[in-house]
């Protein structure tokens, strides 16, 4: 019989076990982790022998090609001058080279004699003159002389008419006459064309060419895409007075680790190798650590259960309850068993029957729609105090899903009822407050506006004493004209009092179609009568096509008062007797909208009081109410207008406007300023 193995035994083989799991993972760790450094390397080596090449060649190839096109110069060079084929030949010359630009003639004194340009290109000193830009070419051809032999000048910049410009260098070869230089060929060579040709098509897909100065200044450039600076070759260009540092550039990255499809079998093959071991390793061990966390999910769901303060309810298919949770337990007052009942002892006994009828058919409607809505009904607690409940009811689906019952939802809404009962008495005095407040603004409003009209009566009636007083032939008919204005203000306040409710209560009001010469001789004998006593003249500019406006007359006229009689007190203490004037203008600069203005010649409005203008109860005065305004710019509202203010034209002065609708258009929206 086999000896137990004893626990100090079970642990070093585990720790023996652990140990070689652990150095085969490492094994393989390391086997692969040199595998791909040495691939990335290979990878990377190559890429720069690629580019070292493609460095190498391109440089041969811009040699040739240079070499090529200084023979070509020198064999024009032959040409005399003055031959009509000249031209010709150093226009072919130039259709077969596209990297040549321009060819020159130029004396032993280095004075252009003849030019010729590329038919390919726009011509190259377009911008600016050939002598601003000839300092390299002139020690080219300095050189050259010295020399006896063709000089390549130092590179130089062009700007060309596109708004770019172009790295130049000019090749110039002497022309000897009797062995002596009798002048020279510049041919000017474009660098960025030059490195066109440096390069096959498919290499300059892949990498960047550039020509580049001592200190890495980029000259030109040529290839598709941008290098990334990771693999670059740099060779020299060395040519007859000047040598060219070509630079190419790979516009391909570092390697990837997988830089190859081989590496990526092979890594994939180890991986799923590895991968299949610890499955295997670590099967046994997952259903443990399922089984401990089917335990855990069970233990905690019946936690949360618990914890809940929702009522959780489960009930089969007769309706008796199987499981409630502490939550509905703590809201009926009744424990799990007392719940199994075939009548739930919840249900106050008035309602028994309705309850159970109506648990049949929703329970049926349920099982039928899948519906999750939920309802409100009343339970009872065990003390037998009725509650209200919310009940979203769904049904219970076993594994394979059948039905087994249904499970519920229960929500105590006692407290919201409460809060909703609260809150309907709260919205009842509120509203009950508003409508105080709406008396008192009522009553603020009537008193501001009637007190024009009383003071108007008041002012008629005195002046009728003082005629009694001393009567004479015209004492009654002017008794008859005062009676006629005490009525007529009568009158108007009335139609105060009945515009000033309207407008309170924000009814709609009673509109005309007037003209605005009505609307000014309206309120013109108040107005004279206020101005009169300060000595402030008034002034009615009207056009001479009267226009009409669709308005209230009455709330209008109210506005017309209110901003008259503050433009006269604006002018009683600082402004001279003799300025005091008061302008009531009306013009029509729109189709759809007429503009008012009252203008007068006081000291102004200062910033800080314009913010608060139109604020109600707001005023710089000891008597006011604060309200003029505000009612004002609140009836061209309520019009549809605007009501703003301006300094006046003048050195002194403020213009109130604002804007009524004309009548074919009373419904059109206002501008943004009164006179737009």
């Amino acid at each position: 019989m086999k000896a137990p193995t004893s626990p100090s035994t079970t642990a070093r083989r585990g720790l023996r076990r652990s140990v070689l799991w652990s150095l085969l993972v490492l094994l393989l760790l390391v086997a692969q982790s040199l595998l791909v450094a040495l691939t990335v390397n290979y990878e990377a080596t190559h890429s720069q022998d690629e580019i070292e090449a493609i460095g190498g060649a391109a440089a041969l190839q811009m040699r040739r090609e240079l070499l090529q096109m200084l023979h070509q110069l020198q064999a024009l060079s032959w040409s005399e001058p003055e031959a009509t084929e000249w031209p010709p030949a150093a226009l072919q010359l130039m259709r077969s080279q596209p990297e040549l630009l321009r060819v020159e003639r130029r004396n032993a004194e280095l004075q252009a004699t003849a030019f010729v340009d590329s038919p390919g290109h726009a011509p190259l000193f377009s911008l600016m003159s050939r002598r601003d830009l000839s300092v390299d070419t002139d020690q080219a051809c300095l050189s050259a002389k010295r020399q006896a032999s063709p000089r390549f000048s130092r590179s130089y910049f062009v700007p060309m008419v596109d708004g770019k410009g172009m790295e130049v260098v000019d090749l110039c070869i002497p022309v000897l006459s009797a062995g002596r230089p009798d002048g020279y060929i510049v041919g000017s060579l474009g660098l960025p064309l030059l490195l066109d040709v440096a390069l096959t098509p498919a290499q300059a897909q892949r990498t960047e060419i550039s020509l580049i100065e001592g200190d890495g200044a980029r000259l030109a450039r040529a290839g598709g895409p941008r290098g990334t600076g990771v693999f670059v070759a740099e060779r020299l260009v060395d040519l007859p007075g000047t040598s060219l540092r070509l630079r190419v550039d790979s516009g391909a990255g570092r390697p990837s680790l997988i830089p190859n499809l081989t590496l990526a079998l092979v890594l994939g093959l180890s991986v799923l190798l590895f991968v299949v071991v610890v499955l295997l390793a670590r099967d046994v061990r997952r259903r443990a650590q399922a089984e401990r966390a089917l335990a855990e999910a069970l233990s905690r769901r019946k936690a949360m259960e618990d914890s809940l303060i929702t009522g959780l309810r489960a009930r089969n298919l007769d309706g008796e309850v199987t499981y409630a949770n502490p939550a509905f337990c703590a809201m009926v007052g009744f424990s799990l068993d007392e719940l199994h009942t075939p009548v739930p002892p919840y249900w106050p006994p008035e309602f028994v029957e309705q309850y159970r009828q109506r648990q049949v058919d929703r329970l049926g409607s349920v099982l039928a729609s899948q519906q999750r809505e939920g309802f409100e009904t009343v339970f009872m607690r065990k003390n037998g105090e009725r509650f209200p409940v919310v009940i979203y009811e769904a049904p219970l689906l076993d594994g394979q899903g059948r039905q087994s019952g249904w499970m519920s939802t229960v929500l105590d809404v006692s407290a919201q009822r409460s809060m909703e009962e609260l809150s309907r008495q709260q919205q009842e005095r509120l509203q009950a407050s508003a409508r105080l407040a709406t008396v008192g603004e009522m009553a603020s409003l009537m008193s501001h506006e009637l007190n024009q009209p009383l003071a108007a009566i008041a002012s008629f009636a005195t002046g009728s004493l003082n005629l009694l007083e001393s009567p004479d032939a015209q004492t009654l008919p002017m008794l008859h004209q005062a009676l006629e204005r005490i009525a007529e203000q009568a009158e108007r306040a009335g139609r105060i009092i009945k515009s000033v409710h309207s407008f309170v209560r924000r009814r709609e009001q009673a509109r005309e179609i007037l003209g605005t010469d009505l609307l000014i001789e309206g309120v013109l004998p108040l107005v004279r009568l206020q101005a009169r006593k300060s000595g402030t003249r008034v002034e009615i500019d009207l056009p001479r096509r009267v226009p009409h406006v669709m308005c209230d007359r009455t709330m209008v006229e109210q506005v017309l008062i209110n901003l008259s009689r503050n433009a006269i007190q604006a002018m009683e203490t600082d402004t001279p007797l003799e300025d005091r004037v008061l302008t009531l203008r009306v013009r029509q600069h729109h189709a759809q909208w007429v503009t008012f203005s009252v203008i007068d010649h006081g000291p102004g409005i200062a910033p800080e009081v314009a913010a608060k203008l139109f604020t109600p109860f707001f005023t710089t005065r000891a008597e006011g109410m604060g309200l003029g305004l505000s009612l004002c710019r609140s009836v061209i509202e309520q019009h549809g207008g605007v009501l703003d203010f301006t300094a006046a034209a003048g050195a002194r002065g403020t213009k109130f406007r604002f804007t009524l609708p004309a009548p074919r258009q009373a419904e059109s929206r206002a501008p943004v300023t009164a006179d737009s």
